[in-house]
């Protein structure tokens, strides 16, 4: 039934062998920006490649600061935080996400509360937020939105750009205004995508992103938050075991967090951002390969929204229903080429079976269709 679509994938990855779901490409300066580390002795925290990425990063982002982090979930955390999160409080997500964005919440002692996604974005949807809030939370006379239930702080907001598909900022950002919640984005997929012209991460309060081996470039393993400076400063602080400078004394003010990034990780990072431009032009002329194959058939590819320019990090398709879905992992697994469902609903998880959660109607559709196909960036680019 989907012999043609495993045709298709081998043609844009020429090759019979194992097609990954999405595997770094290594074809610039890292081995030798690696091996300057090594030279130098500096493959630990502290080096040149760290403050290089931090400020590529900057640069590229359109962020008044940068800070490297050991990986997506450690800024994550770092981000809530800096957010005032704290213990018995609430923090709005999406329940269609990968498990990484609800640990972050839980490391802070608080708990998500689930509401649902746009079918088009796959993101959070700021109509489904606006009506939980309504219906569900109140503003008290301090300013501060809480729970008409028990009267616990709802604190933030945190929307997951899905598959680098941007979320409708505008809107988010609005309803968050309104309700007094601090906006952190989870950018972790959408590295290199933009919302009318404004880098994804950079809309809320702060961003994260994540450099994890599966990502559109990759430093092994790592993150990075987007804030502005008086933020940034904080957060690197944090993430540098809160240590006050000093010649020779070891004098931390605060509870710190050892969530530096390697320089021997930022040095493979800051030889794949060279690479970046390259790497989007080819996936999103990939998807849009993939666009063209599967137009007219069962199966409906999921295009950027209306006014951004998305990374198409992980290409998607959503089947006609469960049995589809079911019928079209097994015919490209069984044939070599890996693909993915979505992530299972946060809210089916033992760990946050029990959290609050609104209407998830469209939540429940994706996770019953939604596929991922192999979206690597192919050897000399899309055919």
């Amino acid at each position: 039934m989907f012999d043609s679509l495993v045709r298709f994938v081998r043609e844009q990855y020429r090759t019979n062998e194992f097609i990954p779901l999405h595997a770094p490409v290594f074809g610039g300066n890292e081995q030798q920006y690696v091996a300057d580390t090594i030279t130098s002795t500096f493959v630990s925290s502290v080096g040149a490649f760290v403050d290089r990425f931090e400020r590529d990063m900057q640069s590229y982002t359109g962020s008044p600061r940068a800070v490297a982090t050991v990986n997506g979930t450690a800024a994550l955390h770092i981000a809530l935080l800096l957010a005032g999160v704290k213990p018995g409080e609430l923090v709005i997500t999406q329940s269609l996400t990968f498990v990484a964005t609800c640990n972050a919440i839980a490391y802070c002692g608080a708990q998500p509360v689930f509401v649902d996604v746009d079918r088009e974005t796959l993101g959070l949807s700021p109509s489904a937020l606006a009506v939980w809030l309504e219906a569900e939370a109140f503003i008290d006379a301090d300013g501060q939105c809480r729970l008409k239930k028990d009267e616990r702080v709802i604190r933030a907001c945190l929307p997951m750009h899905t598959f680098g598909h941007p979320v409708a900022l505008d809107e988010l950002v609005d309803v968050c205004r309104r309700w007094g919640l601090a906006l952190v984005e989870d950018a972790a997929e959408s590295l290199g995508s933009t919302y009318k012209g404004q880098h994804t991460g950079t809309f809320g309060l702060i961003g994260t992103l994540s450099f994890n081996g599966n990502k559109v470039i990759t430093t092994g393993g790592g993150g990075m938050l987007l804030a502005g400076e008086a933020l940034g400063n904080k957060a690197k602080h944090l993430t540098t075991t809160a240590k006050q400078p000093h010649p020779y004394e070891y004098v931390h003010d605060e509870v710190g967090y050892n969530y530096r990034l390697p320089n021997i990780n930022a040095a493979l990072g800051c030889a794949q951002l060279e690479q970046l431009d390259a790497f989007l032009e080819a996936k999103r002329a990939l998807a849009m390969c993939y666009a063209d194959e599967l137009a007219g058939s069962d199966l409906q590819f999921v295009l950027e929204p209306e006014g951004c320019r998305s990374n198409y990090w992980l290409n998607a398709v959503v089947c006609q229903d469960l049995e589809q879905r079911d019928a079209l992992l097994k015919a490209t697994n069984d044939s070599g080429v890996m693909t993915r469902p979505i992530w299972r609903l946060m809210n089916h998880l033992p760990a946050y079976r029990e959290c609050i959660s609104g209407d998830l109607s469209n939540a429940q559709w994706l996770e019953a269709r939604v596929v991922n196909l192999p979206s690597s960036v192919p050897a000399g680019g899309a055919s």
